[in-house]
């Protein structure tokens, strides 16, 4: 009986041979190109982070807490309901090492006590503040200064509907050449802005935004705004998402960081100039993914006004940010990422292709189709589709044994050459069995992760052609922290 019900597909899906052969083919050639690409990224990868640990010089570095030459810099901090993270994360922020610091953070209309704690922490009062409307952003309701930490500015302001709008807000506010944007849920080390900052210092005319890596916080211990000793999540969503964090930013940043074309420095922890922010006219409110729809428009407007420019990621400066820790949070940032993905290459859609825009646009941003809408599509298909291909006897065995390789095999070969570079320079990761853990995980998250993955980038796709425009709520649980003392 089950034979007769599988012969009615299998004699359609024989008729369609050349159609099927056709997708088969089609799956496996994405497969074969995203691979292939990938794989040219670890040597690349791998020389820029030796060539930054060749000129980089811990003495230079400290040399420019006392250097001239050193560009002031403004810290900004969106906080939205922080409340549960926000003293100790401003708190790291006030003690970093750097010469000519302020540090401003927006409360954008926020219903918990996130106002509240950073009065009460940080003893503020209402002040003024001179400054002009350069940007558009929600209207701002008051101003807070503290004595004890005159480099703290506290700004509240009514919800502007997303994180780009307080960031207007604080670029409005910023008196530096150089703003920092930091996440309200993330934590710098000390010397992270010192080590960010050193490429402007390098080349102060061309540099125009500078990226350093963002490490998973969970599984730390925190203690007056530091971390005081670095840890593994415990749970699993948390810590297959430390093994994202560090295949992309120790591989492919730093590899389209090498080819100069990267196309995205994280919202979590960017560098920028200040006027050039101001050109551009800020950060695009309307976007789901601000941080990567800003450089994609700087690039624009860089390569639009003829000026030669670069832009740079860093490895060593880190910061450390909180990761979701149950589905339905982290399906809501990677619906919202896929989203604001797809806006960025929809909005500059001339911009693909067109060696007019430099290699950014010839390759930079076809890579970025080629990974944010083309790819998912077809790993679902090859993963739902091929399998039954084969059972019906349209495709052969060594065919579906090929497509697995591809993105099962390489994926585990990806990810712990990913976890080799790092331990050959970085070394990030505390002791043998974190990285034999994490070592697992680049296994296990073949089998059900990575496709859960690609379902949300699906849906996110989805969200974009009907008009969703939902942030979404990210709960937080807070690192392990210890009391002051």
């Amino acid at each position: 009986m089950v034979d007769g019900l599988w012969s009615v597909p299998s004699l359609v899906l024989q008729e369609h041979r050349a159609v099927i052969e056709t997708i088969s083919w089609g799956i496996l050639a994405v497969g074969l190109l995203i691979n292939l690409i990938s794989f040219v990224q670890l040597p690349a990868a791998l020389r820029e982070l030796r060539r930054y640990s060749m000129v980089e010089d811990s003495d230079a570095t400290w040399d420019m807490l006392i250097s001239d030459a050193t560009l002031p810099v403004s810290v900004l901090v969106p906080a939205y309901n922080e409340e549960a993270t926000i003293v100790d994360n401003v708190r790291s922020m006030l003690f970093l090492q750097y010469p000519d610091l302020e540090v401003i953070v927006v409360n954008d209309g926020s219903s918990d006590r996130t106002l509240a704690q950073l009065v009460e922490a940080f003893s503020l009062e209402q002040t003024l503040r001179a400054h002009e409307l350069h940007l558009h952003h929600a209207p701002i309701r008051g101003l807070y200064a503290s004595r004890a930490y005159p480099g703290l500015l506290v700004v509240d302001k009514q919800n502007g509907g997303s994180k780009a709008d307080a960031i207007n807000a604080a670029i409005n506010l910023s008196r530096n050449p150089l703003f920092c944007v930091v996440d309200a849920d993330s934590l710098l080390e000390v010397e992270s802005l010192l080590k960010a900052a050193r490429p402007f210092m390098e080349d102060p005319k061309g540099m125009t935004a500078v990226g350093g890596t963002v490490r998973v916080l969970n599984g730390c211990t925190v203690q007056n705004g530091q971390i005081v000793e670095i840890g593994l999540p415990r749970s699993f969503l948390p810590l297959i998402q430390s093994l994202e964090y560090i295949r992309a930013f120790l591989v492919n940043r730093l590899a389209w960081s090498h080819w100069q074309m990267l196309s995205i420095i994280s919202g979590a922890f960017g560098l920028f100039r200040r006027d050039l922010a101001l050109e551009i006219g800020g950060f695009n409110k309307a976007s789901h993914g601000e941080d990567y729809d800003f450089i994609v428009r700087l690039h624009r407007h860089m390569q639009a006004t003829k000026r030669p420019y670069a832009m740079r990621y860093v490895p060593e400066p880190v910061c450390w940010t909180e990761a979701p820790e149950d589905l339905r949070t982290l399906a809501t940032q990677r619906k919202r990422w896929q989203r604001g993905a797809l806006q960025v290459l929809v909005s500059n859609a001339d911009m693909i292709g067109n060696p007019r825009y430099g290699r950014f646009g010839l390759l930079g941003l076809t890579h970025s189709l080629l990974v944010d809408l083309i790819a998912p599509v077809a790993e679902i298909a090859g993963f739902l589709l091929l399998p039954l291909f084969f059972a019906a006897g349209a495709i052969e065995g060594e065919f579906l044994l090929a497509f697995f390789g591809l993105f099962v095999v390489f994926g585990v070969f990806y990810s712990v050459m990913a976890l080799v570079i790092e331990e050959l320079e970085l070394k990030r990761t505390p002791h043998v069995s974190g990285l034999l853990l994490l070592g697992l995980v680049a296994v296990v998250e073949n089998f059900g992760y990575r496709q859960l993955n690609s379902l949300w980038r699906i849906r996110g796709l989805w969200e974009f052609l009907i008009g969703t425009h939902d942030w979404g709520e990210m709960r937080r649980k807070g690192a392990k922290r210890v009391r002051d003392g």
